[in-house]
């Protein structure tokens, strides 16, 4: 029998290796230009403008219809109207039900996909490029020519009112409604979910549902991006086949008022008896999506609370342990949009984390020390190559141009414009579009717990908001 050496061979390391500096991380690299394909814009016979990203080295084709009408263009007793008319889009078109329209998809290997934002409506297809012909049909006529049957509304609304009955019991949801309300207010679409409540829904029928797109579903109101292994050449008559039927007809519009935001601070305090922790959000009117200065917002935010390095997780997390996380973000929509800050912490401290995040929302616009800005500006940048790789991150970033009229050479731009934000460039950002005086601050906890010490705090007028008044009245059994 054979016994185990008791030796065990020395491993020998390069001298270089041996040499390395461990006591700190290591240097991150250059960062990548932020590289979109060449495009080739055409235009169908009904009006429909096209963007082709021709991509040979994959076999694969990505394409987006954007419809530039989506939930903040909401009748106001219909909220929620885009967003269901997205998700009835592939329950049954061109005469095959739901179940045959799936298999007929996954036949082809394509998987496809509808959606609708505050500001667009969207049907997304990825295929095999093989299989693109017989897939692209498909696409149309789910985008074109929907059944909208009745069963299928009653269906996804009633699953619909069983996940606002499932959201009534989570903090963090009712944290995110209770932000919207705060910032935007009753009256402005943006102040209401984007899906609608359950008052909203239940006054939503079929008839709603086909007007909608009857009406917004029209070339003349849509931009198409195709992305992948194909060629402009050849792809044109093929669209022509596929979607040149699609009737132009008179596209209805609505101007979007752009929202407004608070003259003081205000704190919303939506009650949650027992609660062993406090869901906190903070917000305000943030810019529209065609700013010149979000690339810089973009590093502001890396620096604020866009990184796991940042100030926002260093300060609550790091230093103080209060929570798993926290982080700040701005969603941009073509008239304004929001900017917030969001974590959970424990229910003892959540009026010192308030204070702190305060805090560091009026830190944030005063000069950042040169090394903090380098780094967030280096990773924001390191980030952006690594979102057009795919053709469907390509076809992605095209439909948001579409949708929002971003012009030319703007993607290719993003990462020269976020290395040249210097110091004062993100102050004088900073200062323009974040500031704590008119914050909206909402905590979701046991008011018996964290009232007193939130009123001591002075922030602006606190308010106790019920449930229903945040989340609407419970859906109907």
């Amino acid at each position: 029998m054979r016994r185990a050496s008791r030796f065990l061979p020395v491993l020998l390391l390069p001298a270089a290796l041996l040499a390395v500096d461990r006591s700190k991380p290591p240097a991150a690299g250059e960062p990548r230009p932020f590289r979109m394909p060449a495009t080739t814009k055409l235009v169908l016979g009904n009006g429909l403008p096209v963007t082709v990203a021709e991509m040979r080295e994959v076999p694969v084709v990505s394409a987006v219809l954007v419809v530039k009408s989506g939930a903040a263009v909401d009748p106001p007793s219909r909220h929620g109207l885009a967003w269901l008319v997205a998700e009835l889009l592939d329950e049954g078109a061109a005469g095959r039900d739901a179940l045959a329209l799936d298999d007929a998809i996954s036949v082809l290997g394509a998987r496809l996909t509808t959606r609708a934002t505050w500001d667009g409506s969207s049907v997304s297809l990825s295929v095999p490029a093989s299989r693109f012909p017989e897939a692209l049909a498909l696409m149309a006529d789910v985008a074109v020519r929907p059944d909208f049957p009745e069963k299928e509304l009653t269906r996804v609304r009633k699953e619909t009112f069983a996940a606002l009955l499932a959201a009534r019991s989570d903090p963090d949801e009712i944290a995110r409604r209770a932000l919207l309300l705060g910032v935007f207010g009753k009256s402005h679409r943006y102040g209401a979910p984007l899906g609608g409540d359950a008052r909203t829904l239940s006054a939503i029928g079929v008839a709603d549902v086909r007007s909608f797109h009857s009406a917004r579903y029209r070339p003349g109101n849509a931009a198409l991006v195709v992305a992948g292994d194909v060629t402009a050449a050849s792809l044109a008559p093929l669209l022509e086949r596929t979607f040149g039927s699609w009737e132009a007809g008179a596209t209805a519009s609505a101007a979007v008022p752009a929202p407004k935001g608070l003259a003081t601070r205000r704190v919303l305090l939506v009650d949650k008896p027992g609660a062993e922790q406090s869901a906190l959000r903070a917000g305000l009117v943030g810019p529209p999506r065609a700013t010149p200065d979000l690339p810089v917002l973009e590093v502001v935010n890396t620096l604020l609370g866009g990184s796991f390095t940042s100030r926002l997780n260093d300060n609550l997390r790091e230093r103080h342990g209060w929570t798993y996380g926290a982080y700040s973000y701005f969603d941009t929509r073509k008239v304004g949009g929001l900017f917030a800050v969001a974590t959970d912490v424990e229910t003892a401290v959540t009026a010192d984390a308030v204070s702190e995040i305060v805090k560091e929302l009026q830190r944030i616009r005063t000069p950042a020390p040169p090394a903090e800005v380098d780094r967030a500006r280096r990773y924001y940048a390191l980030g952006l190559p690594k979102e057009v790789e795919t053709t469907g991150q390509v076809a992605a970033r095209l439909a948001d141009s579409a949708l929002n009229g971003l012009p030319d050479g703007y993607w290719e731009d993003l990462v020269a414009r976020a290395l040249a934000a210097d110091g004062k460039a993100l102050q004088a950002a900073a200062r323009a579009r974040i500031d704590p005086g008119v914050l909206s601050v909402v905590v979701v906890g046991d008011r018996a717990k964290v009232e007193a010490p939130l009123r001591a705090l002075k922030l602006g007028d606190l308010t106790v908001a019920t449930l229903d008044e945040v989340m609407g009245a419970p859906p109907p059994e």
